[in-house]
Parts: structure tokens; C-alpha cells; sequence
């Protein structure tokens, strides 16, 4: 399996791309991220890729795996990442 590119792997294609420098290619990558971090309880959808939104988990009980004591696992809000459709079919054909 391939590696995974790395942040200035990505910075470096998109100021081939764009025909930026790579300064203003890493300014534009981390205002988005920041962006999409404070947006994020609201649904930030990126268009083509995919929404970002906050999700919450109910209390449940669970059990330790070592011991097989019963716990109770308590409420949680959660981060999740919902695919577009276009961005599955564009992956997996």
C-alpha cells in the first residue's frame, strides 16, 4: 500500500497547481483546517468531498475487556466525517 502524502508533500502539489508559491499554498491549507475546526458544530460541508459535523454518543454500558467487569461508559460528543457521493464513486469504481 502507498504512504500517505505528507503536509508539505500536499503544500508543494497545490502550489504546482495553482501556480502559487508554497507559502501561500501552506497559509491557504491551514486557514482552511482552521476554518473547518470552528465551523464543524454547525456542518461544514466541503463541496464535492465530503461534511464535517459533531455527532453525540449515548451512555451505555460496557464491559473491560481484561477483567469482564461490567462499566458504564458515560455520553460523549464525537467528530464525524460523512463522504459525498461523487467522492465514493470517484474512489471506489
Amino acid at each position: 500500500m502507498a504512504k500517505s502524502m505528507t503536509k508539505g508533500q500536499i503544500v508543494d502539489h497545490l502550489a504546482n497547481k495553482v501556480g502559487t508559491t508554497k507559502k501561500q499554498a501552506n497559509e491557504f491549507l491551514t486557514t482552511f483546517v482552521d476554518l473547518t475546526y470552528k465551523q464543524a458544530k454547525n456542518e461544514f460541508v466541503i463541496p464535492g468531498l465530503g461534511k464535517v459535523s459533531v455527532g453525540k454518543r449515548k451512555a451505555r454500558m460496557g464491559r473491560n475487556p481484561q477483567t469482564g467487569a461490567a462499566i458504564k461508559i458515560p455520553a460523549s460528543k464525537v467528530l464525524k466525517f460523512k463522504f459525498a457521493k461523487a467522492a465514493k464513486d470517484a474512489v471506489i469504481k
